[in-house]
């Protein structure tokens, strides 16, 4: 396994590709973090401003760019493995290690391991960045709140997660094209779409649904708790709304990972490459 997951390291990096999506990760990250942070304070507001919510703005200017990142490592996602189908070397890959999975395995392995250290480098830099500008604003953020550091944490969480529900996807289909025009949609189109459908005041029904989509649930990693609406997800509010933790929405997207990858190593199992 070892050597599969080198080899597929090779292959990541020697891509043009991956150097263009990671580098943009983290250029959005920290120049978004940067542009916000030195435009906006609490110039104007009435009465005394919260610690609370200068946290919650603190994590907010840092991780404004989620949305895009995600976007950008989502098509990251679907060209590790789609990519392969396309130029017709994956029947290499499979044809060096027959029994296939190990090739799958290694593939989520290294892209997710690629993400998660660009992402964290990019947040890492984009933190001092914007507390330091939005010092000069009079908004004091305390980097020694656990929370804050909990929601910058979840950012990165959740684009290695997009990222393997995009790989995972581009498994299935087998085909750029298609691939990234699923991910981005259901990263864009279907949180749009379902609010367009339901209105204002959706059913509770309905916003059970939506934390469902991965848009959705990931920000409730990267969203400060004073923000949050905190309500279990094992139990129903009163008007019959389920609203999740931090750790819920992680959940939710894990599923996904899980679904489509279980489905994407039974499907590379039988069907010819």
């Amino acid at each position: 396994m070892s050597a599969v997951v080198v080899s597929e390291w090779v292959k990541l990096r020697s891509l043009r590709s991956t150097w263009w999506a990671l580098g943009a990760l983290a250029a959005v990250t920290i120049g978004v973090a940067a542009q916000v942070s030195s435009s906006v304070s609490f110039y104007g507001v009435p009465g005394v401003v919260s610690q609370d919510a200068m946290q919650d703005l603190g994590v907010y200017v840092v991780t404004v760019s989620t949305d895009f990142g995600a976007l950008v490592v989502a098509v990251l996602g679907v060209l590790m493995i789609a990519g392969e189908y396309g130029t017709g070397t994956i029947r290499n890959s499979l044809t060096a290690v027959p029994t296939r999975l190990p090739v799958l395995g290694a593939k989520a392995l290294v892209l997710a391991c690629a993400t998660f250290a660009v992402a964290t480098a990019a947040f890492a830099v984009a933190v001092p960045v914007s507390t330091g500008l939005l010092a000069g604003n009079d908004v004091d953020v305390h980097l020694d709140d656990p929370h804050y550091w909990f929601a910058v944490l979840g950012g990165v969480t959740y684009l290695v997660l997009v990222a393997l529900i995009a790989f995972g996807i581009g498994a299935l289909v087998r085909s750029t094209t298609g691939g990234i025009a699923i991910s981005l949609g259901l990263l864009l189109a279907a949180p749009v779409a379902l609010s367009l459908l339901l209105g204002v005041d959706p059913p509770a029904w309905a916003e059970n649904l939506a934390v469902l989509l991965p848009t959705v649930a990931g920000k409730l990693l990267f969203t400060y708790p004073a923000a949050q609406r905190w309500v279990d997800l094992s139990a129903p509010s009163v008007d019959g709304a389920w609203v999740g933790e931090p750790w819920h929405g992680a959940l939710v997207l894990v599923g996904w990972v899980a679904a489509l990858l279980a489905v994407a190593g039974l499907l590379l199992r039988r069907r010819d490459a």
